[in-house]
């Protein structure tokens, strides 16, 4: 029997596009990471370009140009470039993705690839393009910038579950004679689920932590402010989505007891989301039926102690940029494990 005789026309190519795609987008995560921790959001105040150009050193040819669109704005110029990184990245992201709806469009009648799924991300990557843009014409505001993020781990999430969907696609194998449900993985699947939302939620937080610059507000650890239960943390300023416009926040606009509320719930997240990823990874390593599973499982727990163990030496060593830029990698990373988890649990 033939290995490629049933695989669809295009297929090949759009397991390769998306392979490329989680890699790229994973970099565009860090990259938005290093320019909100740098303070270069808004490196350049217009969108799409900077200063009216295409690129940086477009602007500095030009240096009326930059008066002229932000008057009395500081023009810096490794805040402008590292936004345009940014930009170029995400660029190349939107053109992957665009290809691989275009395969999907083409080649519809042998549907190499699930065209709402090719669509959604479509769909999902030009949000982020009008979040992008939101996210400078708003000045940071910090709302934006975490729906932003969620928008960035979504678009990684479904361009990990496309590769692992072509991935099994492009592999012909025998179908197991009288495979049967398992209901013993049933409790394991549910849990891997709620174990998803639950990362995807501490992820939210830890955007929000990082967007109102609350990271900083409990230098100590295990304890914040050498307190198991800091005093006068303001839990309803900490959480207020919206302040209005033609406010910027870079720097944070919040006081300290508002910052000490935001980091400590994160903290508090941490300890529910570390709880819930081990249980469901328990559940499907004691219960797999195959060693895929069980490989998905050690996966996840390796992804949440690589995040936890950079936590802790981001707090210890006073947060310097590289572990904090790696902890946004770590987030995304634990959260491409459970996307695989759900996968492995789901194809047993």
């Amino acid at each position: 029997m033939s290995t490629h005789a049933s695989i669809p026309s295009g297929a090949v190519a759009v397991r390769r596009l998306a392979l490329l795609g989680v890699a790229l987008c994973l970099v565009v995560i860090v990259l938005g990471a290093w320019v909100r921790l740098t303070d270069a959001g808004l490196g350049c105040p217009d969108w799409p370009g900077c200063y009216g150009h295409v690129t940086p050193a477009g602007a500095e040819r030009n240096e009326g140009k930059i008066e002229s669109y932000s008057p009395g704005w500081e023009y810096d110029s490794g805040k402008a470039w590292r936004e345009m990184i940014h930009r170029y990245a995400a660029t190349s992201l939107g053109f992957i993705i665009v290809l691989i709806t275009a395969i999907a469009l083409a080649y519809r009648r042998e549907r190499p690839v699930r065209l709402p799924l090719a669509l959604g991300l479509l769909v999902v990557v030009v949000l982020q393009g009008a979040l992008g843009a939101f996210t400078v014409w708003w000045l940071v505001k910090p709302l934006v910038v975490v729906l932003h993020l969620i928008g960035g781990l979504t678009t990684l999430s479904l361009l990990l579950w496309l590769w692992l969907d072509m991935r099994r696609r492009t592999r012909i194998v025998e179908p197991t004679p009288g495979a049967t449900h398992i209901s013993a993985l049933d409790g394991a699947r549910r849990m891997a689920v709620v174990a998803t939302i639950v990362v995807a939620f501490q992820i939210m937080l830890g955007g929000w932590t990082s967007s109102n610059y609350a990271a900083v507000a409990c230098p100590d650890l295990p304890k914040c402010q050498q307190q198991w239960w800091p005093e006068g943390m303001d839990f309803g300023e900490a959480f207020v989505l919206w302040r209005g416009l033609d406010i910027n926040y870079t720097g944070g606009v919040l006081e300290h007891p508002a910052r000490v509320a935001i980091h400590f719930t994160h903290r508090m997240g941490a300890i529910v989301a570390t709880l819930a990823v081990l249980f469901a990874a328990w559940l499907a390593i004691s219960r797999a039926p195959t060693p895929l599973v069980r490989r998905a499982g050690y996966w996840a727990i390796g992804a949440l102690g690589v995040q936890l163990l950079i936590a802790f030496l981001m707090i210890l060593k006073a947060f310097p940029l590289s572990l904090a830029a790696g902890h946004n990698a770590g987030a995304a990373l634990l959260l491409m494990s459970m996307i695989l988890l759900n996968r492995r649990l789901r194809e047993a």
